[in-house]
């Protein structure tokens, strides 16, 4: 348990909460070190396969950055991976789910969509207001969301600053699953244990090669090396997933 933060373990599944619920789960640089620290134990620990991230509280997944503190001390200094450790962490394989349980506003959604997956509370709100306080969506948001959702709403978003519901945030795609409130835990792990089903390579692997082809020409993008891909192919797990099946068994994972 952090200052700022909380991360705990079950099994193979790591569950992050943002604690500053007082200032809407926004981050200052103590909150954002503190999430490095966590994800960079995420991404080294072997027995940890998948990530959810949700806030405290049932008001704000986050506001973002802290407006307040800005206006203090000046324009915060980001840890080398970004805002919450998430949104410059191009490195990191293994699946994150944000689960959004209130406002995601600002550096809140650019969290979250930097995350693989979200899931979302009923009264959740998403969006990217930085131009109504002088600022602009930096880190990562300008780009993600139009990559995210069709082109037309990402610009009237980051023109305008106007959120979405979460049910708008369903129909364009940008959400995976909208869920009552006292659901909305649940239903993210339940999705992390569907992905902790598959072997945990296997997951790295379509992650890696998913994500790092998309900017690419469909035959450059096939043809392309990706570690995590030779990693799958040379491991006991490649070996094991097919000899469970023919055994007609379930497979025992072991991540190597």
């Amino acid at each position: 348990m952090g200052q700022y933060s909380k991360a705990e373990t079950e099994g193979h599944l790591l569950i992050v909460t943002i604690e500053r619920p007082e200032v809407m789960n926004a981050l200052h640089p103590m909150a954002n070190q503190e999430l490095s620290d966590i994800f960079d134990e995420f991404a080294a620990n072997p027995e940890l396969w998948v990530a959810i991230i949700t806030g405290a509280g049932d008001k704000a997944f986050s506001a973002g950055n802290d407006l307040k503190w800005t206006v203090q001390h000046g324009l915060p200094r980001m840890p080398r991976s970004g805002f919450a450790a998430l949104t410059t962490r191009f490195d990191l394989v293994k699946p994150i789910i944000a689960a959004v349980n209130g406002f995601a506003l600002g550096g809140g959604l650019e969290i979250a969509l930097a995350c693989d997956l979200i899931v979302a509370a009923e009264h959740a709100t998403l969006g990217l207001p930085e131009p109504k306080v002088g600022l602009m969506a930096a880190a990562g948001g300008v780009h993600r969301l139009p990559r995210q959702i069709p082109l037309r709403i990402a610009m009237g978003m980051l023109l305008t600053g106007r959120p979405l519901t979460a049910a708008d945030a369903l129909r364009y795609g940008l959400v995976n699953e909208v869920v009552p409130k006292s659901e909305l835990l649940a239903a993210a792990t339940r999705w992390a244990e569907a992905i902790a089903e598959c072997s945990p390579l296997s997951v790295q692997a379509s992650k890696q090669a998913a994500l790092g082809g998309l900017g690419l020409p469909f035959e450059e993008a096939l043809g392309k090396s990706y570690p995590a891909v030779n990693k799958l192919f040379a491991s006991e797990d490649a070996k094991e997933g097919p000899r469970a099946f023919a055994e007609k068994r379930k497979p025992v994972w072991k991540g190597r």
